[in-house]
């Protein structure tokens, strides 16, 4: 938590140990979509900088010496 002091993050910890169940589900829930998100976008600045263009050439090498792996 960027800028965040320890005081201000165990503040937070206590009020998430102390939501009720139905509460901390939501939260979960959230944050796991916030998570996914950040994810999304970094997997998207990534692709468009060039970083994962090894994986289609891996891709492509595989599918030539017939060992390229397809689920579904």
């Amino acid at each position: 938590m960027a800028g965040k002091s320890m005081t201000e993050i165990s503040e937070t910890q206590r009020a998430v140990l102390s939501l009720p169940d139905s509460d901390y589900a939501k939260l979960r829930e959230w944050l796991a979509e916030m998570e996914w998100e950040r994810w999304g976008r970094e997997i998207e600045a990534d692709s468009k900088a060039g970083r994962l263009d090894f994986l289609a050439t891996e891709a492509d090498e595989a599918k030539k010496n017939g060992t390229l792996v397809s689920f579904g």
